[in-house]
């Protein structure tokens, strides 16, 4: 019971940083665009999430979220950072991902990508 308080407490406070997003945002002409973004987002995530019983897996999609929620206010933008993939995994473009490739790939995702889905190729 105590993770389920743990979670609406961060989905409130996702829902919360959307409706304060104009005192963080870098630029102030996109703010209404970015607080849709932060709302849909955090809504899409946390239904798609809802049927986690793990409770570690359920601690990192937390971690995620507050990951998200200080790199938005820190970077001033909402949308998730590129992924650094190690340039010694990537196979030439007509060739598929070999298995210790897609674990290198997987393995450099960060926590606040955890959430999406994993390439698939």
């Amino acid at each position: 019971m105590s993770m389920r308080r743990e979670v609406l407490a961060v989905y409130k406070r996702a829902l919360r940083l959307a409706n304060d997003w104009g005192k963080y945002a870098s630029q102030p002409e996109g703010v209404l665009t970015e607080k849709e973004y932060i709302r849909s987002e955090s809504k899409k995530l946390f239904r798609k999430n809802r049927y986690i019983s793990d409770d570690v897996m359920i601690q990192d999609h937390i971690k995620e979220a507050e990951t998200r929620i200080e790199m938005a206010i820190h970077y001033k933008t909402p949308y998730p950072r590129p992924v650094n993939i190690p340039q010694s995994v990537l196979p030439p473009l007509s060739a598929k991902l070999k298995k210790g490739q897609r674990r290198s790939i997987k393995q450099s995702k960060p926590i606040y990508l955890k959430s999406y889905d994993d390439i698939e190729t």
